[in-house]
């Protein structure tokens, strides 16, 4: 489904809403965050290493954004006990959740399956999809308290088309491509939760310098340039696009 880079989201686009960012950090997460507080969000920075939560939270605070939260939690990890232990946490803390961006990803490695590590494909699993999907399982009812929630799982072009070398990588983002439409299928009797992949396209980040080393970072778009796309499907304008595959940005050329 088309882009919308030229959105134009309003000020107060996501005024009194309460927004979960994985992977808040750094790169695409921490710009979302500081987006979304900019428009208003009361934002939840989750991620692993709490000094850069910590920074994020200082940014949207200096700017003037609503009081965000902390939540540590390392997917690798993580346990179905600590996604309800949480989920019991935001329901005393919020009782209701209106959106929810998983961007928190881990790349593995670009390598043949045949020389593939084991251990390195569960890992990458685990961050990519299997605690992602047990996230929104013990989230649900929260977004099920919202008039309108929207929860994005972060794709990739290889989730899309296979590619030789992206491994755990591309096949995770292949699972995370079905089980949106199957969840999507599951709430079509709940319009006001919706969910929907989000492909960022080719993107300055870490995880981009380390898939495309030889690559001119400075050709590509920064995590702020796609962030229209990022705000409309979190905000009210996006309502009633459900199990829908999107991207940030037109293709790389």
């Amino acid at each position: 489904m088309s882009c919308k880079i030229d959105y134009q989201p309003a000020p107060n686009l996501l005024e009194n809403r309460i927004v979960l960012v994985t992977g808040a950090g750094e790169g695409i997460g921490r710009a979302a965050a500081l987006s979304y507080a900019q428009h208003g969000a009361t934002v939840i920075l989750l991620g692993r290493t709490i000094a850069k939560l910590e920074r994020v939270y200082d940014e949207i605070e200096a700017a003037g954004g609503p009081q965000p939260a902390i939540f540590p939690l390392n997917f690798e990890g993580a346990t179905l006990k600590d996604f309800h232990d949480m989920a019991e946490t935001l329901d005393k803390e919020f009782g209701r959740l209106d959106g929810l961006l998983h961007n928190a990803g881990l790349l593995g490695r670009i390598t043949p399956f045949e020389q593939y590590n084991p251990e390195l494909w569960q890992q990458v699993m685990q961050v990519n999809i299997n605690g992602p999907i047990w996230m929104t399982q013990a989230l649900l009812p929260l977004l099920q308290e919202s008039e309108d929630a929207s929860v994005i799982f972060t794709s990739s072009s290889v989730g899309r088309k296979g590619r030789a070398y992206w491994g755990a990588y591309s096949v995770s983002k292949f699972a995370t491509e079905g089980f949106v439409e199957v969840l999507a299928d599951e709430l079509a009797n709940q319009p006001n939760v919706r969910v929907n992949t989000l492909n960022p396209g080719a993107t300055r980040t870490q995880m981009r310098r380390t898939a495309y080393p030889g690559e001119d970072p400075f050709t590509l778009r920064t995590p702020e340039d796609i962030m229209p796309t990022y705000l409309w499907l979190m905000g009210p304008d996006s309502a009633g696009t459900s199990g829908q595959k999107l991207d940030a940005q037109p293709p790389k050329v």
